[in-house]
């Protein structure tokens, strides 16, 4: 009679894909932000609108975590979820304010690769969040998170080159200083949405 009585489930995976299409534009926003290198600024305060509103996704999840009885799989995974979600979008912001932070004229091409590596990590990462409202598709999901792992490991790989690359070739010791830690970031951007990965492996393979 109780669980009757108690809140079900609630809103959880329409929050998941709420944040998730936050992390979508923040993602197309960095990678349009490097690939032209122009409307920097509006590129910027597009991400911080976006990063604001996924926040907001992120505090009513958690309020609704501790208002449900009854939730769709475990606790700790719902509240690693949401918080790995908001890391995604953090990092991107972090990457647009260093950008104009730096006072950065130019970009490289390893940069600009690494945006589009982001943007189709963040665009995984809202497929599998998508799918996660049937686990029965496990193997869709699971494909999802494979290739998200593939895109982290292809990002250190740019990383690597990008980084080789400015210490034989760039000659202003500023810029090397610069390009280097927004490529540590463009790449962190991709653990971040690898974690996810692992988080919703986790939760499909234990409810599969």
């Amino acid at each position: 009679m109780l669980g009757r009585l108690m809140p079900r489930e609630g809103r959880f995976f329409e929050l998941f894909n709420a944040h998730a299409e936050h992390i979508v534009e923040g993602g197309r926003e960095l990678a349009a932000m490097l690939g032209s290198f122009d409307q920097l600024d509006v590129r910027a305060q597009r991400i911080d609108a976006a990063e604001r509103a996924a926040d907001k996704v992120t505090h009513e999840t958690i309020a609704l975590l501790h208002r449900t009885f009854i939730t769709p799989f475990d606790r700790d995974q719902i509240h690693q979820l949401i918080t790995r979600m908001d890391d995604i979008l953090d990092l991107i912001q972090d990457v647009a304010e260093s950008v104009l932070l730096y006072d950065l004229r130019r970009i490289t091409p390893e940069a600009r690769q690494l945006g589009e590596i982001c943007t189709m990590c963040c665009a995984r990462v809202k497929t599998a969040v998508g799918l996660l409202t049937n686990v029965k598709r496990a193997d869709a999901i699971l494909k999802c998170c494979q290739e998200i792992d593939q895109l982290e490991s292809d990002a250190d790989r740019v990383m690597r080159a990008g980084v080789s690359k400015l210490f034989r070739e760039e000659t202003d010791a500023k810029q090397v200083i610069k390009m280097r830690m927004i490529y540590d970031l463009l790449e962190t951007v991709t653990d971040r949405c690898e974690d996810v990965a692992n988080i919703i492996e986790g939760i499909v393979l234990e409810n599969s």
